[in-house]
């Protein structure tokens, strides 16, 4: 179990000095200038030097169900939600301190099942990294490493607080600790009356790819164990409990509406990130599990913006799914599936506050399967534009699969500069 933190750097201006003015033959010098006092120093996003408070543009999903020791292979007592927010309907606040280095965050999605009321990452030990024996709980990605070798480090600063009661399944347990250990990344399971919850919340560093804008994600996993034996004629088992929060958003210093530009077309080209359920198997394999994976690419964006219009596309590639004690692990998505999506939008400064629209296509090509393209039942992309004169844009999406008896939803954030 782990506790983090992470702070972006302060700054100050570098002081100016002063001077006098030279002495001409014969003059009288002229009264010593008062020395030039020291400018205050200024505030931007890279380097923050007043506490500040941002508003998220994203979308949050929320997965609970249960699985027992007997091996059952399924997932019971399932409940998902999604959410995605808009330009003025965030939801999701990120407040910085760069005099102590403290976040405090708060999200609050009702629709999405997703509520952190003022919660903070302030003690030095809460900054952790993909890494060595400490390092982010299970189902935070790794961003930088699923980029692939090559790649320009994303600058992916991770922060995580968390407990945890009880002991994890070992070798004195009765309830078969090694048989829920498939190939990849698994949460812990616990033995009788062990709980856990962990939160993670991680951001790209500010400056990386982006000065006035950047994208951030969220990881809640609750797990606990109980004891059960419902009949007194059989064995007792072990029930997991599994409840998981994620999010992923933009935010940033965005740009008042009269400074985005009216003329001219420009292209938006930076980073998406995504958290998706994908489950077409449900009417075809019974207990079929939902996993929960993330997508890791980019985005550009055309604008047009004498004739209001956004055309975006997606390009991303998908981790491996986290897995659960007591499931078949199955999954139809593998880890390095790409993912591409097509969306466009229109520009309404005084009603949405930025930009909105809808996809218009979602497809997944898959290593050793067939592709898949995703049946669209409802979807939503929503942007704004960030820095003095919208150099920058960031925003969330959501794209929700049509087909009976499937469970698709991906909801995701972007940024972007010209």
């Amino acid at each position: 179990m782990r506790v983090w933190l992470m702070l972006s750097a302060a700054t100050t201006l570098a002081a100016c000095g002063g001077s006098t003015a030279p002495q001409s033959v014969g003059g009288s010098a002229p009264p010593a200038a008062a020395p030039t006092p020291t400018p205050t120093a200024v505030h931007s996003f890279v380097n923050p030097t007043e506490v500040k408070t941002y508003e998220g543009i994203g979308a949050v999903q929320h997965y609970e169900y249960w699985t027992d020791s007997r091996q059952t292979r399924s997932q019971y007592g399932q409940l998902y939600a999604g959410d995605a927010n808009t330009a003025r309907d965030s939801g999701i606040s990120i407040t910085y301190n760069p005099r102590d280095a403290i976040f405090d965050m708060t999200i609050n999605r009702p629709k999405g099942i997703v509520s952190a009321p003022a919660f903070r990452f302030q003690d030095p030990v809460h900054r952790t990294d993909h890494g060595g024996t400490r390092e982010p709980q299970a189902g935070v990605p790794d961003i930088d490493a699923t980029m692939g070798a090559g790649s320009p480090s994303r600058q992916i600063q991770y922060l995580q607080t968390g407990a945890s009661t009880g002991n994890v399944l070992g070798a004195g347990s009765p309830y078969a600790p090694g048989a829920y250990s498939p190939t990849g990344e698994t949460y812990q399971a616990g033995d009788n009356l062990y709980t856990y919850e962990g939160r993670t919340f991680f951001y790209q560093k500010p400056g990386t790819t982006t000065k006035y804008v950047t994208y951030g994600g969220y990881v809640v996993n609750r797990i606990s164990a109980t004891q059960l034996r419902p009949d007194p004629t059989q064995p007792a088992y072990l029930q997991q409990l599994y409840s998981f929060d994620r999010a992923a958003f933009a935010f940033g210093e965005r740009t008042g509406n009269s400074a985005v530009p009216r003329t001219g077309t420009a292209t938006f080209s930076g980073d998406m990130l995504a958290t998706m359920v994908f489950n077409p198997e449900i009417d075809n394999v019974a207990g079929y599990p939902t996993f929960l994976q993330w997508i890791v690419g980019s985005q550009s964006s055309v604008i047009n913006f004498a004739d209001l219009s956004v055309k975006t596309d997606f390009t991303g590639t998908v981790t491996a799914p986290t897995f659960d004690a007591y499931t078949s692990w199955a999954s139809v998505m593998p880890a390095g599936s790409r993912f591409f999506a097509s969306a466009t939008s229109l520009i309404d400064l005084v009603n949405k506050g930025g930009f909105a629209g809808q996809f218009t296509s979602a497809r997944f090509t898959r290593p050793g399967m067939s592709d898949f393209t995703i049946n669209i039942a409802g979807s939503s992309i929503d942007g704004a534009f960030f820095g003095p004169a919208a150099e920058e844009i960031g925003g969330g999406f959501r794209i929700v699969g049509g087909t009976p008896d499937e469970r698709i939803d991906i909801l995701g954030t972007f940024t972007g500069k010209k």
